[in-house]
């Protein structure tokens, strides 16, 4: 049944962490993998330790970057999926707008950010701004993208049916279309919020005097590599508690569709 599947998974997920970590002990200790290659996990949780441990005001520890990142990437998120739901409705709603704009917007998404990354920068300045477009461009095509499959997913009859009873389009896209499409909305939300913070540290790679991206560049050069592990595990739990939070406003948002999954899963 689904709730026993559940609660497999629930008890296989510690026991999969477990697992990783002990090879994770043995490839480092007996085996002898090389500590600049892969440090131990002792060492890495006591970089861990030494950078939450400190005042969140020392900019010498994780708190002050922690908080930095977590603005660009909330910042770029939000801006950036406002604009793909908002450009993938009206893409998926207008033929002629398709036909126009989508192969610009394909043949952006295409570039490597890292690539783009240096121009915004210079074009927006070093200070926020430019690394919230950075992220913003990152995190656009996502929603535009699912926010398109949403909208064409839409059943015509239903739309059909709206409109003999006179609904007018206002309410046929409020009450009909986006409540649809929500579902995949949703999914381009949980892959946007965890590539926001790609698009932050790809931004902080270019110039920055603070943040995430800021610390591993330093820690690379000065080959400090237990750091940046507790620097990528910081990085893993922000993108899994983002992803976390939006599924959780995606169980109160669209309870009937996660009641449909489950129905289907457990049939």
């Amino acid at each position: 049944s689904f709730s026993a599947r559940w609660m497999l998974g629930r008890l296989l997920a510690p026991l999969v962490f477990i697992g990783l970590i002990a090879l994770w002990f043995a490839a480092t200790y007996w085996f002898g993998v090389r500590r600049f290659i892969l440090p131990p996990p002792d060492e890495v949780g006591a970089a861990l330790y030494r950078g939450l441990a400190i005042s969140p005001y020392d900019p010498s520890g994780f708190w002050p970057h922690i908080g930095v990142t977590f603005l660009e990437a909330l910042l770029g998120f939000a801006f950036g999926s406002i604009a793909g739901v908002i450009v993938g409705i009206c893409v998926a709603r207008w033929k002629l707008v398709e036909q126009v704009v989508y192969p610009y917007i394909v043949a952006l998404q295409s570039m490597p950010k890292v690539a783009l990354a240096p121009l915004v920068i210079i074009w927006f300045g070093f200070d926020m701004t430019g690394k919230v477009v950075v992220t913003s461009v990152i995190t656009f095509f996502p929603l535009l993208v699912n926010t398109m499959a949403g909208y064409w997913s839409v059943d015509q009859d239903r739309i059909d049916f709206a409109r003999s009873c006179n609904a007018n389009e206002r309410q046929i896209l409020t009450k009909i279309i986006l409540p649809s499409a929500l579902p995949s909305i949703f999914v381009g939300l949980n892959v946007a919020c965890v590539m926001a913070y790609l698009g932050a540290l790809v931004a902080e790679f270019v110039g920055a005097q603070e943040g995430l991206g800021m610390l591993l560049m330093q820690y690379n050069q000065s080959m400090q590599i237990a750091p940046v592990f507790a620097v990528l595990i910081v990085l893993g739990v922000l993108g899994y508690l983002s992803s976390a939070a939006i599924r959780f406003v995606e169980s109160r948002v669209c309870k009937w569709a996660r009641r449909k999954t489950e129905a289907s899963r457990g049939a």
